[in-house]
């Protein structure tokens, strides 16, 4: 009995549950931003970071217990931990913040647009993962196509915006430091746990960089939609996409769990677009089309090469 050929089976196993989910978390990340509008309208920024933050992380400590129980961990496990929830929850947060109220969006997207490249490249330099050639590509074309999707909207880069810049670029380091950092604490410690560790290292730094603005904060001018968006962003967007993420990075690897990332500003220009009539661009659809081919071509497997 002949069987199918690969070009015949290769539909089938286009998309596994794996990459499903991984969207799920684009499309939640992407429409995040359009979001949150109008609870930032009435709530200062810190402010907002703080709240989101510190529920997200009681939420997620609640899960943990709830799915997994307490249970003991190596010292020097705990400690990895709680480094890589500072540098990817406390510092991030906080570079992202502050830099974000410093430069404009477009700058923000254009810089962190290479944020799978240095993943990848601190990942290989460690010895963490390989960089496969339809990874190299898959990544090449996606950060391309995310450079066009966000150089649309006309970045700014000068003077005025320098240090604004500069805290995006380090809040991308953050994010790469942190991915790259679970793959070394192993699989023993499930993503799950992982995730909540991380966050409740992480959030007190958090909380505190933006207690002074909770209490001066006119909770008069939140309006309701502000707060459910608050509730919504912080435990969607952070305590279940986060879960899913690192998940994906221990089942996948960093390489290919970053490279989502890159569709993120394509679902934030749809979402633009239905919300507010910002129609995209002809530069954007092809960086969009860009970012597709560059995903299904990391999901390829490295050709041998042929001995004679």
């Amino acid at each position: 009995m002949s069987t199918p050929s690969p070009a015949i089976a290769a539909p089938a196993r286009l998309l596994s549950a794996s990459d499903l989910a991984m969207l799920a978390v684009v499309v939640v990340w992407g429409t995040n931003y359009t979001l949150v509008k109008d609870a930032l309208e009435g709530m200062p920024p810190r402010a907002f970071m703080a709240l989101r933050f510190g529920l997200a992380a009681l939420a997620m400590g609640l899960v943990l217990l709830a799915v997994e129980g307490w249970k003991p961990m190596p010292w020097k496990v705990f400690l990895r931990l709680t480094g890589l929830g500072l540098v990817g929850n406390t510092l991030y947060q906080l570079f992202f913040i502050e830099g974000l109220a410093r430069t404009t969006a477009a700058n923000s997207g254009m810089l962190t647009a290479v944020s799978p490249v240095v993943t990848a490249a601190l990942g290989a330099a460690l010895g963490i993962e390989r960089l496969r050639r339809p990874v190299i590509a898959g990544l090449s074309l996606a950060v391309v196509g995310m450079l066009l999707v966000v150089g649309a909207r006309g970045p700014n880069l000068g003077p005025a915006t320098w240090l604004g810049d500069l805290l995006i670029v380090g809040c991308s380091l953050c994010w790469s430091i942190y991915t790259v950092g679970t793959r070394t604490v192993g699989t023993d410690v499930s993503a799950l746990r992982i995730t909540a560790i991380t966050m409740l290292t992480g959030a007190p730094g958090v909380v505190l960089a933006g207690a002074t603005q909770v209490i001066a904060m006119d909770t008069a001018r939140v309006s309701t939609s502000g707060w459910v968006a608050l509730v919504y962003s912080a435990l969607v967007p952070l305590v279940l996409a986060y879960f899913v993420w690192f998940r994906s990075v221990q089942q996948v690897g960093t390489n290919r769990t970053t490279l989502y990332g890159t569709g993120i500003p394509v679902v934030a220009a749809l979402t633009a677009w239905a919300v507010r009539g910002e129609r995209p661009t002809l530069l954007q659809t092809l960086g969009a089309a860009l970012i597709l081919a560059g995903v299904l071509i990391s999901r390829r497997k490295d050709t041998p090469q042929a001995t004679s």
